[in-house]
């Protein structure tokens, strides 16, 4: 599959910076989350699109559920994506989980001004011992990751131990699970989760743009 995926656009289209977010592996571009991000970080002024990688545009066409697409797959989407909205050095990429990931795969090769990610996946759950942060040793992208503290598949005391590049900055949310949900006791909302980190990556955006 080799054409550019659809694309659903948020915000302006004539901002400063366009932040491009991928889905993780098991929701749609449009899942309640994403929706969230999308709709809070376009509403500051930013314009955002969301697209699909193959798999996913396919379960949304026959409704039926299928394994994420190969490494070399979502990469080369990825690129696509970044290659059709015409400007990398006026685009930031990421998105949830795997989504993540991968633009923080291809970042560096792309040139795109920043990447933030969502919940990263650091290593499976349940294998701490099978990090995926090699990559991030030396990335030189300018870099978001907001993060549950409680995120199994990155916790705070996790991520502690990691070596990451100095151009990767970690915002951590209070008892956030890998979708940020706290638990009730914590005395946190999800809300107050989703928002806090929209705030943090308008100013990251803001940032990058010299606003």
């Amino acid at each position: 599959m080799t054409e550019t995926p659809d694309i659903l656009f948020n915000g302006p289209h004539d901002a400063a910076l366009t932040l491009v977010l991928a889905h993780g592996a098991g929701a749609l571009m449009d899942s309640p989350f994403m929706d969230a991000f999308a709709e809070g970080v376009a509403a500051g002024g930013f314009r955002v699109a969301r697209f699909e990688f193959p798999y996913m545009a396919q379960r949304r066409d026959t409704g039926k559920k299928r394994p994420p697409d190969r490494a070399p797959v979502l990469e080369a989407t990825w690129h696509r994506v970044i290659a059709h909205l015409g400007s990398p050095a006026n685009t930031v990429i990421g998105g949830k989980s795997m989504g993540g990931r991968i633009a923080s795969m291809v970042a560096d090769e792309a040139g795109v001004a920043g990447l933030v990610c969502l919940g990263y996946p650091f290593h499976p759950p349940g294998k701490p011992e099978r990090t995926r942060t090699a990559h991030l040793e030396k990335l030189k992208t300018p870099a978001l990751i907001v993060q549950g503290e409680r995120d199994t598949l990155g916790n705070r005391a996790d991520v502690a131990g990691y070596t990451l590049a100095s151009s990767i900055e970690m915002m951590w949310l209070p008892d956030g699970d890998h979708s940020f949900k706290p638990r009730k006791a914590s005395g946190y909302t999800e809300p107050e989760n989703w928002n806090c980190g929209i705030k943090r990556i308008l100013a990251f955006m803001a940032a990058l743009s010299g606003a």
